[in-house]
């Protein structure tokens, strides 16, 4: 008995701390409980939401899956670089299209975002033409015939697509930004190779089709680096190796959709979501006492506990909160209530069978877990069901109730369990059995 009283005792300081943990940041924004804050959702955080439509039309079967997969890694770096805290970037296939979705709570430029989301720097080398090829283009464009060639270089297959990182560095002499280049392993066999046949010939740097360096080759490199000079500002060598290194989209896509949800009707809908959930917490909690009187109060006790593990759960992993989350997490309360309502109807039964009513507790818990646990088991499949082939939307919904049903689990068989069995209650006196709502 001593120890279910020692684990009741710190069941209950522990929720204790929970809730205070959880509601204090709520009250004060400077607490130091709010160094660790609700990850929120674009629903209610405000932000962009932009979905885009590949073109996999060269593309057939696995090498869809991969280019998708390959698609949404470039776009997530992109968003990264843009300065956006954990962005939700995933990949839906609709009607035969592949989309992506991408959702950027707390952007205010959502104009920008696009931008950077949709750029696709071409880094090209070119080497110098032949002279007579360089004579003949020249000729040509003075008769005013329709060419658009480079007349001075010619385009090889070292491109950007062989690029592992850029970087800025400074040249020691002139303290100017530049941009330094590292090739993958087949970027830095083709580069050797482009040095090695351009000795003493200009090797020229094209991006986004305009030259910014040709450098005149020395000796074959062969580490796969590269330098460009072109006399940048240490904003733009910065914006240039941010765009370099965020990588080639390996599809084109094209925005479909653009929506933006302003900041303010994210916080009505957050506040509508809290006053929910409490307003729900509060007329349970009036029909547990009520209609089970002593045991009701204990599940109260066992349910606010819950609901404390549940929003330190979702500060800890974290868990992104949207308006479909919290539906998720009030829903998962009725599943905690329902479990409650299992046992003391279990324990009832149990009671009129004439048992003590220290062992009509304990056959309730015990009798009722079966029914629990299936319970439990339908909707934490239904849950990963929801979480796995689900949109967006869907999947908030599905992890909070899929979290909600396994600690609730926890928070009806022990610690309602612990709190009841803890008192130690085993007269039949009248008062006992009034609280406990049983006949003599």
């Amino acid at each position: 008995m001593a120890g279910k009283r020692f684990l009741a005792i710190f069941l209950f300081l522990l929720g204790v701390f929970l809730v205070y943990f959880n509601a204090v940041p709520f009250v004060a924004q400077k607490s130091f409980f709010n160094r660790l804050p609700f990850k929120l959702g674009l629903d209610l955080r405000g932000g962009a939401h932009l979905v885009y439509k590949a073109d996999i039309s060269s593309l057939e079967g696995a090498d869809i899956d991969e280019a998708m997969a390959g698609l949404r890694d470039v776009i997530e770096r992109r968003i990264n670089l843009f300065g956006v805290a954990e962005p939700v970037v995933q990949v839906e296939k609709r009607g035969g299209e592949q989309r992506l979705i991408a959702e950027l709570a707390g952007v205010s430029d959502i104009n920008e975002a696009i931008k950077m989301i949709g750029e696709t720097p071409f880094l090209e080398f070119k080497t110098e033409r032949p002279v007579e090829e360089k004579d003949a283009i020249l000729s040509a464009q003075e008769k005013q015939e329709r060419l658009n060639e480079d007349p001075y270089f010619v385009s090889t297959e070292l491109t950007g697509r062989f690029l592992k990182k850029a970087a800025v560095d400074f040249d020691p002499t002139t303290a100017q930004p530049t941009v330094l280049l590292e090739f993958t392993d087949e970027g830095k066999e083709i580069f050797a190779r482009l040095t090695k046949e351009n000795i003493g010939k200009r090797v020229a740097i094209y991006l986004d089709g305009a030259p910014i360096s040709a450098p005149v080759v020395r000796e074959e490199i062969k580490d796969g680096k590269a330098q460009i000079s072109g006399q940048f500002t240490p904003k733009e060598a910065k914006t240039l190796i941010q765009r370099l290194n965020s990588g080639a989209l390996p599809v084109p896509i094209e925005l479909i959709s653009q929506q933006t949800v302003g900041a303010a009707l994210g916080q009505n809908v957050l506040k509508k979501g809290i006053t929910a959930g409490v307003a729900g917490l509060i007329v349970v909690a009036l029909f547990l006492i009520i209609w089970y009187r002593f045991p009701g109060f204990i599940a109260v006790a066992a349910l606010i506990i819950y609901a404390g593990f549940m929003l330190t759960i979702f500060r800890f992993i974290p868990v992104t909160l949207t308006a479909a989350g919290i539906a998720g997490f009030i829903l998962s309360i009725g599943m905690a209530v329902d479990a409650n309502i299992l046992i003391f109807e279990r324990f009832k039964e149990e009671k009129k069978l004439g048992k003590s009513l220290q062992n009509a507790l304990r056959e309730g818990f015990g009798r009722a877990w079966p029914s629990i646990r299936d319970s439990n088991i339908s909707s934490l499949i239904t849950s990963g069901l929801l979480f796995w082939f689900g949109a967006s939307v869907i999947k908030g919904f599905a992890l909070t109730l899929g979290i909600g049903v396994l600690v609730s689990m926890f928070s009806a068989i022990t610690v309602t369990r612990t709190f009841l069995l803890a008192l130690g209650i085993s007269e039949e006196k009248k008062i006992t059995r009034f609280l406990f709502g049983v006949k003599s």
